[in-house]
């Protein structure tokens, strides 16, 4: 399944005004500008752009997941808690299992910088082969988040049966248990 072809990751939006295109897209290219430092792996990125709606965001997850092959897809925007804001309720419904310690982190990291990251509601799961990482919307906090709960990312998805992503270790340490 994996062979010589780039893994898949997925990069959803969750942006009413993004994605009636009322101003740019920010945060979804810094998702992109992150993966490519981490990664040394041939990756290519499935985008989306959809409206803090919870069945778009759900039937934009399960098309990236299920149709697309993603192994890993990261949202960014509708964790916070506006009534618009339903990428966890999204990601929680589509997901088998949650990983709650994903937006723990962050949420542990952001606090560091800006007293209002106790408003974040970010999450993780996997669905099928694939692990789910909600990230903040702004796309300052992008980076900061991703670096905190990254050095897990691979090492999770080859327990949920998906490829092995490579980690650039000038850039970011990936985590994985020694082998015996």
């Amino acid at each position: 399944m994996f062979g010589n072809t780039a893994v898949r990751i997925g990069i959803l939006t969750a942006s009413d005004r993004a994605s009636a295109g009322v101003y740019e897209d920010l945060s979804g290219p810094a998702i992109v500008e992150t993966l490519d430092a981490f990664l040394v792996t041939e990756w290519e990125a499935r985008r989306r752009i959809v409206a803090d709606d919870q069945p778009t965001i759900e039937a934009a997850l399960k098309a990236l997941v299920d149709d697309e092959g993603c192994c890993l897809v990261v949202t960014t925007g509708g964790t916070g808690p506006a009534l618009r804001d339903v990428t966890t309720e999204a990601t929680e419904a589509v997901c088998a299992k949650l990983l709650p310690g994903f937006g723990e982190l962050m949420r542990a990291v952001s606090l560091k910088k800006v007293p209002t990251a106790i408003l974040s509601r970010q999450t993780a799961g996997i669905r099928g082969g694939a692990l789910i990482v909600n990230l903040p919307g702004k796309p300052g906090s992008i980076r900061e988040c991703l670096q905190a709960v990254f050095p897990a990312i691979p090492y999770c998805i080859e327990l949920i049966g998906g490829p092995r992503l490579e980690g650039n270790p000038a850039v970011i340490k990936v985590f994985r248990p020694k082998q015996k």
